[in-house]
């Protein structure tokens, strides 16, 4: 068995098919991927579309198991633009026929090291509170919790935590870390505690 990763940038109606076919089987299979019922072409065409369209703010990396698109893995930088230097994971996937594989420790980890490449600070994802295999495939990778809403994904009438991850890629010199220190940019002072 080969498994091969590829960095498309552009989508021709191949890689539409293929693409379209995994997003489908993975939420077909219960997969939690943003999508309630399994997409149809024209959603997963739009979201194929959106994720290339601009290469230095995003990247779709795929993985092939013996040259049949089996998973995919995107980041996409924020568009804020206090948030430029950071991205969002976003749809890490393994067609149910290739679970097992390790296709998702592959597809993240060439994600972690294509935003680190891009220049980013960091990464980020969410991923359903149940979803405990993610979750640690995350933490295997460096990933920790920053913080979770409790039942905001909506599946119907059941509600699921969003646990929300991060990963640190490191800083460009220069780089002031200021973090929650009082003064700078934004600053405002201590208030008195109201009643007491």
């Amino acid at each position: 068995m080969e498994i091969e990763l590829g960095w498309p940038v552009r989508a021709d109606e191949r890689l539409r098919a293929e693409v379209h076919e995994v997003l489908h089987a993975v939420v077909a299979a219960g997969g939690a991927i943003g999508w309630q019922a399994p997409p149809g072409r024209a959603e997963t065409g739009a979201w194929l579309d959106g994720v290339l369209a601009s290469p230095s703010d995003g990247a779709l990396v795929v993985a092939r198991v013996d040259g049949v698109l089996r998973g995919t893995a995107t980041w996409k930088r924020s568009e804020s633009e206090v948030f430029r230097h950071m991205a969002e994971v976003r749809r890490v996937t393994a067609h149910p026929a290739a679970r097992g594989l390790g296709l998702g420790a592959r597809l993240l980890g060439a994600v972690v090291e294509h935003a680190r490449a891009a220049g980013l600070e960091m990464l980020t994802l969410g991923v359903r509170g149940n979803n405990h295999g993610a979750i640690q495939l995350y933490e295997s990778l460096g990933f920790r919790e920053w913080g979770r809403l409790p039942n905001v994904i909506a599946v119907g009438d059941v509600r699921f935590d969003d646990v929300r991850m991060y990963l640190p890629l490191g800083h460009r010199p220069g780089v002031v870390l200021h973090g929650s220190a009082p003064g700078g940019l934004g600053s405002s002072p201590v208030r008195a505690s109201v009643g007491g």
